[in-house]
């Protein structure tokens, strides 16, 4: 059963993985340089990789002038070579008050783009018929549309570095900078209030019933939603509106084009590992609310859940809320895992082909910890135990405090944590599904009547049951068993309640101070250890 699990959820993280692939990604064709090649389909791949044609910009002031198509190896070296001429015709063109002129002379095979500044002849590109597949139209006006482009970019160059142009730009900087100190503060301000709300949801959290923890629970998550978007967005003020005015100048463009390329791919990891915190503290909220309308009985009105699984379905719902977050973590985080490898530039396809053998290594290297994952599965779906159960495990008793599909946490009496693999869990005593007993013995002097006893315990636990305060914590009329063993100390009457779970202790406490006031106001002293020393006399024994 649970490899059929493992299966499913590695299909369904390969499908998501590639559904997001297609629509936030691009083509890639590096490899891991340590896989092998696993098929002939890997080896194709590669090649046809390394044959297909790219495109770039070719920049010149931050500005992309026209795109060149070639194969990775060349595109390159044809980008580099062309923006370090158009670079020299820039620095002749801004220093002379004399037009330029460009021209490219060739034919239907090859064209070569040339810019005359000042009697100069500067070659700037050379375009070949195989640059135009694709483009719809001969390599002549090809050529003739990119002369046209330089043209233009370099009177743009020459414009942006007027003193006018300056001035206006300057303004439209300090009014972005205005703009993003009044944006700040606003966010400040709320990024403070939710700060401050997410600490009064957890001290509130701490005292509130399993209900309300999780109504709670699921606004801590949207809150937390909200104070992440909100850290995002100051984020994105300041980085963006720094860009934007990096951008308005033709002296810091090259600055924000090279931010650009040495932050894309660092951004892109960012804005993934973003977008997975939110999907999964927005999947958080999801479960809390199913688990809150459960709890909250809207399952109820339409199916008859008597008392017991009601209770027993509110702590259930508390261990499930828990097991689902770490699944829903998962898928996310795996997820974002392949969209992060397929956008720095490693080719998932022989990975996700090799999985199943990296899977069956490790299935072999972490037996105790499929086994661990096996059984804990096991625990939570037959509901051997909960979160908030009280139970002994082996030698070890205490409060269940955590339930993973790894390991069993309990909190005994003394307050230590144990932690315990769920593989190595085998006998388990639940003391508090359904409903929890008092078992009590109460010992009585041999020199009182039995049935006075009795009779008094009896009232005095009718007494408890009819009481507000207990009533709502015994489920049935006390069991009066009657006269249990003889001791040293007495005879022992023993009786049973049938309580609530975990009120077992809390109504035992309560109905020994109650029977001791009683036994006190009849005379009856408690109970002390006895024993009877019979004296012989030597000498009449001799006679």
């Amino acid at each position: 059963m649970g490899r059929v699990i493992k299966k499913r959820f590695l299909l369904g993280v390969i499908i998501s993985a590639n559904l997001w692939i297609n629509f936030f990604t691009y083509a890639v064709e590096a490899q891991l340089p340590l896989l092998p090649k696993l098929s002939l389909e890997t080896l194709k791949l590669e090649k046809t990789l390394k044959q297909q044609k790219f495109s770039d910009c070719v920049l010149l002031d931050g500005y992309c002038l026209f795109k060149l198509s070639d194969r990775k190896s060349n595109l390159r070296q044809r980008i580099k070579y062309t923006e370090e001429q158009l670079t020299a015709v820039r620095k002749l063109y801004l220093q002379s008050e004399e037009p330029i002129k460009i021209f490219h002379p060739g034919d239907e095979q090859q064209q070569n783009i040339y810019v005359t500044v000042e009697n100069r002849k500067i070659p700037v590109l050379s375009l070949y018929a195989r640059d135009t597949i694709g483009e719809g139209i001969n390599l002549e006006e090809y050529t003739q549309q990119i002369s046209n482009n330089i043209a233009d970019g370099l009177k743009t160059t020459k414009e942006e570095r007027q003193l006018n142009f300056i001035n206006r730009q300057a303004k439209i900087a300090g009014f972005i900078i205005s703009l993003m100190l009044l944006a700040n503060l606003f966010l400040a301000q709320k990024l403070k209030l939710l700060n401050q709300a997410k600490l009064d949801f957890s001290r509130e959290n701490q005292t509130a019933s399993l209900t309300n923890q999780l109504e709670q629970r699921k606004k801590f998550n949207l809150k937390e939603v909200h104070y992440r978007l909100l850290q995002l967005a100051q984020i994105t003020i300041w980085v963006g509106g720094c860009l934007i005015i990096l951008g308005l100048f033709p002296y810091t463009r090259p600055i924000q084009q090279l931010i650009f390329t040495l932050l894309r791919i660092p951004l892109y990891l960012i804005i993934i590992i973003w977008v997975c915190y939110i999907l999964i503290r927005l999947s958080y909220a999801a479960i809390a609310k199913i688990n809150t309308a459960i709890t909250n009985n809207t399952l109820a009105s339409s199916y008859v859940f008597n008392p017991d699984t009601n209770r027993r379905l509110q702590v259930r719902m508390n261990t499930f809320s828990g097991l689902f977050r770490g699944i829903v973590t998962c898928i996310w985080g795996g997820i974002g895992l392949f969209t992060a490898l397929a956008i720095i530039g490693i080719n998932i396809t022989p990975l996700l082909a090799g999985a199943g053998v990296l899977g069956l290594a490790f299935s072999f290297a972490a037996q105790n910890l499929i086994k661990d994952t096996i059984n804990g599965l096991l625990i939570i779906l037959e509901d051997q135990y909960a979160v908030g159960d009280v139970v002994t495990i082996g030698e070890v008793s205490g409060l269940v405090e955590n339930l993973s599909l790894r390991i069993t946490q309990l909190r005994d009496g003394e307050g230590r944590l144990i932690t315990i693999p769920n593989s190595t869990i085998n006998l388990v005593a639940n003391h508090s599904n359904g409903w929890s007993r008092s078992d009590l013995k109460i010992p009585v002097d041999y020199q009182v009547k039995a049935d006075l006893a009795i009779k008094l315990i009896e009232e005095v636990a009718m007494t408890m049951y009819q009481d507000c305060n207990c009533k709502n914590s015994i489920l049935e009329p006390p069991q009066i068993l009657g006269i249990e063993d003889f001791a040293e100390r007495g005879f022992i009457v023993r009786l049973w309640f049938k309580t609530e779970p975990l009120k077992q202790w809390d109504i035992s406490r309560e109905f020994r101070r109650r029977i001791k006031n009683t036994f006190e106001e009849a005379g009856i002293s408690l109970p002390l250890p006895q024993q009877q020393i019979w004296l012989i006399n030597q000498s009449t024994t001799d006679n």
